[in-house]
């Protein structure tokens, strides 16, 4: 396995699918099947930013960072679900105010649902989905991203099942899993044939969340090789593709470029 050749930290701060392509959104076994394009310039990051551009390998990633000591993270889908930041923004015009930033929450249905697990709050939405099937979601493992009382976790689903017996107070089901147990997926070559805009989520050994979103095309196995050797993260979770999005409002950003399904929000925790 190559090591990365570059890591450079800049001052910068850090999509409609016809109904049911959701969970399929990257076939592994038919690359080029969807890429996306490149997303508009992220703005430069005010001071209050925690999101920052690293350029790995060759590509442009924007690393968001949630520190349990300064943020909380909880689960949001709406009903009917807002499919978007610009409509969660108007429906809660005060979020933006105590918003670190979020991203979108992992893989959902041609109505914005979840397919896999969900909790907001301690409550289940739905329950751990461990069905085989096609398409990335269904790529085992899979995995799960919760936590509690400022702790969180990344597990493969099964490791999830067996070994977490409470209810965590926030939880998203995605996958495939990037990074197992300090390894790479079994199925992820180093650097395949299909590339799309993809983001994910990983913790570092410090116990914070690193929120990965690509600025242009990348492997699975970039954007894994970068949660295992920069962010150092045991465990990594890919949270979609082309519809990955971030929104950062101390830097103005707020990708709209397809509906998503569930979101994570980051919040800053109150002086």
């Amino acid at each position: 396995m190559a090591l990365p050749c570059a890591i450079l930290l800049l001052a910068a701060a850090c999509n409609q699918q016809p109904a049911g392509e959701a969970v399929t959104r990257v076939d592994l076994d038919n690359p080029g099947a969807d890429l996306a394009p490149t997303p508009a310039p992220t703005p430069s990051a005010s001071a209050a930013s925690a999101c920052r551009t690293v350029t790995f390998e060759d590509a442009r990633l924007t690393d968001c960072i949630a520190d349990p000591a300064q943020h909380t993270i909880t689960t949001i889908v709406g009903n009917p679900p807002y499919r978007g930041f610009k409509t969660l923004s108007e429906a809660q015009p005060d979020l933006a105010q105590r918003l670190a930033f979020a991203v979108n929450a992992g893989m959902f249905d041609g109505d914005g649902k979840p397919i896999g697990y969900y909790v907001k709050g301690g409550d289940r939405g739905k329950e751990l989905n461990r069905a085989d099937g096609a398409g990335n979601f269904h790529l085992k493992p899979n995995g799960v991203f919760f936590g509690s009382a400022g702790k969180w976790r990344v597990l493969s689903a099964d490791a999830f099942y067996s070994t977490v017996g409470d209810r965590p107070q926030f939880g998203t089901q995605s996958g495939p899993m990037l990074v197992v147990d300090g390894k790479l997926h079994p199925e992820i070559t180093d650097d395949g044939p299909s590339r799309t805009i993809r983001n994910g989520v990983g913790i570092d050994p410090s116990g914070r969340a690193h929120f990965v979103v690509s600025e242009g095309p990348v492997s699975f196995g970039k954007l894994a090789r970068y949660y295992r050797d920069v962010v150092k993260s045991p465990n990594a979770l890919y949270l979609d593709g082309s519809v990955s999005a971030l929104w950062d409002p101390a830097s103005g950003r707020m990708d709209a470029s397809a509906p998503i399904g569930p979101m994570l929000l980051i919040e800053k925790k109150a002086p």
